[in-house]
């Protein structure tokens, strides 16, 4: 069982920025997100794209935001469970929360910082009969960790980003890629689709167009994959995993059935201390909503500075707390 003080769901930069803040009141945080890596869409959707109206930096990149936001909390330590969805949340206590996620991961908070962007993102999935008996047994939406394919041959499914970039990085850690796509064109950057072809050329990888999954075989494991092509008909590839790449959507997921004030998937807030009504539950973000919202990191940074504030006096309503500038005194009086 983790303990810490403030548990929040999204470790997108609204939530990493939020454990500098907590720090500094000597709160501890832990971070929870569907995805397999800190950073939320700066990491999964656009790590390359510029960001313009962060202060101080004239133009900085979105991955390059996150990698500065990690250093920035290093110090202060936070605890992570990433690639795990928040499931279930239920209170054991006056002051205390107990969050359960999908992979069976349990967390215990007096305070719940919601800090999930547009929601938890979850994977486009293809529509093939029965793909939901071959999950984590073969099939992987998503690629936490490239050694988990060393020498394996793989099928990877898909035309944009995603589907090109993590072809050319697993080509010469598995032992055989096929990588499919609907079309003859391709989404992607066209430096990845270079690549991509010049990998086909090389036969390091094969590619098949016009083409798309619509059977999955195996006896618990998969084993197969049957491709339906313009050019070579039905085939059936023997593979050891199917990476069906089409991207992520997000949605606000389990969260809806918390019993907080929503309106159009975004959560009420109370632009004091952005609580949600539910006493320890606060919304930071894109998640939440009130009059005037605007969706910036920016905003988003300044919602979490306000939040944790009322998240210590929550936490220790009879401790003293002082800010000075950058350095806060915390609960027990020490100054960072």
């Amino acid at each position: 069982m983790i303990q810490t003080d403030i548990l929040i769901i999204g470790a997108g930069p609204v939530g990493l920025f939020t454990v500098f803040e907590a720090g500094l009141l000597k709160l501890k945080c832990h971070l929870v997100d569907a995805l397999p890596q800190a950073g939320g869409q700066l990491s999964e959707i656009y790590p390359k794209k510029p960001i313009y109206d962060i202060p101080g930096y004239p133009t900085v990149l979105a991955g390059e935001l996150v990698d500065n936001l990690m250093k920035q909390i290093e110090p202060f330590k936070p605890g992570f469970t990433l690639g795990e969805r928040a499931e279930k949340l239920e209170k054991i206590d006056e002051k205390k929360y107990r969050l359960t996620t999908n992979r069976g991961t349990q967390i215990e908070a007096p305070v719940i910082a919601i800090a999930g962007g547009l929601g938890c993102f979850e994977p486009r999935k293809p529509p093939i009969e029965g793909i939901e008996n071959f999950e984590d047994k073969g099939v992987d939406y998503m690629v936490r960790d490239p050694e988990t394919f060393r020498d394996k041959r793989l099928l990877i499914a898909g035309g944009g980003d995603s589907a090109l970039d993590w072809t050319i990085e697993l080509a010469d850690v598995a032992s055989e890629i096929t990588l499919i796509h609907r079309r003859t064109s391709f989404r992607g950057a066209l430096d990845s689709v270079d690549k991509v072809m010049e990998l086909a050329k090389s036969k390091k990888i094969n590619l098949i167009t016009e083409a798309q999954a619509i059977g999955l075989n195996g006896n618990g494991v998969l084993k197969e994959v049957v491709v339906k092509s313009k050019e070579l008909g039905e085939i059936t590839k023997q593979v050891d995993n199917f990476l069906p790449l089409f991207g992520l959507s997000p949605k606000l997921g389990p969260i809806a059935d918390w019993g907080l004030s929503i309106t159009k998937s975004a959560i009420n807030v109370d632009t004091k201390d952005y609580s949600t009504g539910v006493p320890g539950i606060y919304a930071i973000g894109d998640i939440n909503n009130y009059e005037g919202k605007l969706k910036l990191i920016l905003c988003g940074f300044h919602e979490g500075t306000m939040m944790v504030q009322s998240a210590f006096k929550y936490i220790y309503p009879d401790a003293k707390l002082s800010f000075k500038y950058t350095t806060v005194l915390g609960k027990d009086g020490i100054g960072m």
